[in-house]
């Protein structure tokens, strides 16, 4: 009860249902009116009529994907029509949207007539980049499935056939790995022979099964060869010459059991006469052939998946069609093929033996997750997906020659990242250049979880060295209670590094006029693991280091700034959080170290912070925030930030810096250029200098909790060396992101070193007085002067 009372208010609350058409362009203006309508849309329509082609460019058909239904086979509902299933169709459009980034009409058609249903669908092609075909009956579903797609030029796919077949069949190779089992050698009883009982035997004969290998069940009995009740050409293919006419006569000695077709239907004795280390994939919804814990018990030796959540190895079929169309309509694919469908399946077989990131263990509950019986099939929020399935379909599409837009598969995978967020794709630059030129960086907290998890993907997306600092045993007794892999990891024990006694020799003579004595370095290095990662960072043995999921972020920045010390010419560090929105990025400053900064710290802050922004080929746009907009008020507070902005105009004249100004002017087109269309800005401001501390770290949280951003940061900018120092709240993607930058840090040391050098030899670049390689925040390849 609680469950129907909690869907029916999901689908009531707000705006009824479950999808809304939101516009992609701007609609603000008379002059948007008129490019959004008429007379501005008559200049694509001419375009289209030209060229057919063009509707992908100047249209949404390219990213549009009906999802056609009429309500004869509703999950597991049965024929309650086309109206009642509206919400199950809505629902495929909220997948396909929240998985691929995909738009989708869902079109409910009241009718049972085959041909009328076909006519329907091609009258509706121009519309359309692709048609998924939805809860409709066999044998009508093979029949309007198979005229589509002889008679259209766009992919067709019917999910309950095809969807379930490649999630199944995906877990089936690896069930099979896991139990030692050749696929051509084991005996199939497959339980269901509609829509996707028909469609995963097909699929398993492209896999390289045999036909004989399959005995076919449906709610006559055993299918065999003469068999004259409930039969059709469909079934016809898998009519089998065996003398077993019963569900259980069939189980006896069989390997695997697949079901796609009621509760119950498998009792204790049946899966107790199975061979042995046999697997079963129960998937009748929303409750198996037999109970997931009944068919355990019977059975130790069991490999089981089911279509439920609550069970390991969920086969679903969002692990299918939103990556299948995704990689299907970015080539432009006329059709989705065969080859299309196997390439998925060993996309996904693949993708279950690789390292499960954090982000799916958070999304699960902390549970940790490798391949293994309970483990056969990625989980669908596995982000991955995305890149592995799509690009591989889409490459097949290409193989094949079905494919109209043939992709560069590199640049196509970026792209797909992309998609991913505004998050991900502020930082694949980032991440692509720490690929290019991997370098260690020191991580203190050793022993902490989320150090542990985020190396570990360090390590397998090749973004760094990780260098972990603590008692070996202790950490690698961490890593395997967290079931985390430390290959590629290398850890240092301060107890026993030969680096120590020069460590601390190094640490007293730095700050022995600071109250530190001899023993106290001897100390602060031996049990200090900030203190002895500083140390690494400053005698050259790192190249970068991230730090302070486990302590406060002053604890951990101080030995830093002890140690590390700020840059030549730098008086201040700045704490720099990115905010990525769907269409717009912003850096906040400064959010973590600066408390109540003068104007000539803020001056500097918002240098720094614009040293940030082009570190993502951001082109920085200054607003220096206020309560005033432009002297509209008189109060040292605004006389503060009018001088701060008087000095990064001084001290950087080539950036496009005004304030002060209020925060809706600063990111507002329409008020500032109402109110000021005199300002440098024009509401398109990508750098907020906030006037201290305060204002900006509360700014930060409240975009991030509430106004849907996402973080990336804390980034230190303005250390001689790259370190960075993170919240206590950091996840491990936070980690992951802050070591991917501090690895591009250094690598833009080592080319400002190799400037320096270049510049110190040669008498010809001294004499060019605009060649100054030292200036902060100059973009590669340039200099300020």
């Amino acid at each position: 009860m609680a469950l129907k009372e909690d869907a029916l208010n999901y689908h009531q609350s707000g705006r009824p249902g479950k999808i809304e058409v939101v516009s992609t362009k701007a609609c603000v203006t008379q002059r948007d009116l008129s490019l959004a309508y008429t007379p501005g849309v008559a200049h694509p329509c001419l375009e289209i009529a030209r060229d057919p082609a063009l509707a992908y460019r100047y249209t949404s058909k390219g990213n549009l994907v009906a999802v056609v239904s009429n309500g004869t086979a509703v999950l597991g509902l049965g024929r309650i029509g086309a109206l009642a299933g509206k919400p199950v169709m809505e629902g495929k459009g909220v997948l396909f949207k929240r998985f691929a980034d995909i738009d989708v009409y869902d079109i409910e058609v009241n009718s049972t007539d085959v041909r009328e249903i076909i006519r329907t669908v091609q009258v509706l092609e121009p519309t359309f980049g692709g048609i998924n075909l939805e809860d409709i009956a066999a044998p009508d579903c093979f029949t309007i499935e198979e005229e589509l797609i002889r008679t259209m030029n766009i992919p067709v796919f019917h999910d309950d056939q095809h969807g379930t077949a490649i999630i199944s069949s995906a877990s089936l190779l690896n069930a099979l790995e896991l139990v030692r089992k050749d696929g051509t050698d084991v005996r199939i009883v497959m339980s269901g022979a509609g829509a996707a009982g028909i469609a995963i035997a097909k699929l398993l004969l492209a896999l390289g099964i045999r036909r004989e290998q399959i005995i076919m069940v449906d709610t006559a009995g055993v299918v065999y060869k003469g068999r004259e009740r409930n039969m059709n050409p469909y079934k016809d293919l898998f009519a089998t010459d065996e003398k077993c006419r019963t569900l259980a006569e069939a189980f006896k000695g069989a390997d695997v059991f697949i079901g796609v077709s009621g509760a119950n239907l498998v009792t204790k004795e049946m899966v107790a006469s199975m061979a042995a280390r046999p697997i079963i994939l129960a998937m009748a919804n929303p409750d198996p052939e037999i109970p997931y814990d009944e068919a355990k018990a019977v059975r130790s030796d069991l490999i089981m998946a089911t279509g439920r959540s609550d069970f390991p190895n969920q086969v679903n079929n969002v692990l299918g069609f939103p990556f299948i169309f995704r990689g299907a309509l970015d080539v432009q694919a006329r059709v989705i093929n065969t080859e299309m469908k196997l390439a998925a399946v060993k996309a996904l077989s693949e993708l279950a033996k690789q390292t499960v990131p954090e982000s799916v263990l958070q999304a699960y509950g902390g549970v940790h997750f490798h391949f293994g019986p309970d483990y056969i099939i990625p989980k669908p929020f596995d982000p991955r997906v995305l890149v592995w399935e799509a690009s591989a379909v889409a490459k097949a599409a290409m193989d094949t020659g079905v494919a109209r837009v043939p992709v560069d598969l590199s640049e196509y995978r970026e792209r797909l990242e992309s998609r991913m967020g505004p998050g991900r794709e502020a930082m694949r630059l980032i991440r692509h250049k720490a690929r290019k030129d991997p370098r260690t960086v020191v991580f203190p907290e050793g022993m902490h979880p989320k150090i542990l998890r985020a190396v570990s993907e360090i390590v397998q997306e090749r973004i760094a060295r990780p260098i972990l600092i603590g008692d070996e045993l202790a950490i690698r007794s961490v890593a395997a209670q967290e079931d985390v892999p430390l290959d590629g990891v290398t850890i240092v024990d301060p107890a026993r590094s030969q680096a120590r006694d020069r460590y601390a020799d190094e640490l007293f003579r730095l700050r022995r006029r600071r109250g530190i004595t001899r023993e106290d370095a001897q100390r602060m290095v031996l049990h200090d693991p900030n203190v002895f990662g500083a140390l690494m960072l400053h005698f050259g043995e790192a190249d970068g280091l991230v730090s302070g999921v486990s302590q406060h972020y002053n604890d951990t920045i101080r030995p830093m700034l002890q140690i590390v010390r700020p840059r030549d010419g730098v008086k201040r560090v700045v704490a720099v959080f990115m905010l990525t929105f769907r269409n717009r990025s912003f850096f906040i400053a400064d959010a973590a170290v600066n408390v109540e900064p003068d104007a000539e710290a803020l001056a500097e802050i918002a240098i720094l912070t614009a040293e940030a922004a082009r570190r993502f080929n951001i082109e920085p746009k200054i607003a220096m925030l206020s309560f005033s907009n432009f002297g509209s008020v008189n109060h040292r507070l605004v006389t503060l930030v009018q001088e701060a902005t008087r000095k990064v105009r001084e001290r950087a004249p080539d950036l496009v810096v005004d304030g002060e100004m209020q925060a809706d002017t600063a990111v507002t087109p329409a008020l500032a250029q109402g109110l000021f269309p005199w300002s440098a800005l024009k509401g398109d401001a990508n750098v907020l200098v906030f006037p201290d501390l305060t204002s900006a770290n509360i700014a930060y949280k409240l975009l991030y909790r509430l106004g849907g951003a996402q973080a990336i940061g804390p980034i230190l900018i303005g250390m001689k060396r790259p370190v960075h120092v993170l919240h206590q709240s950091s996840e491990v993607a936070d980690v992951i992101n802050v070591a991917a930058i501090a690895v591009a840090d250094a690598q833009e040391e080592s080319r400002r070193a190799t400037l320096r050098a270049e510049f110190a030899a040669s008498p010809a670049a001294q004499a060019d007085v605009g060649y100054v390689p030292e200036l902060v925040g100059a973009p590669a390849g340039k200099s300020r002067t």
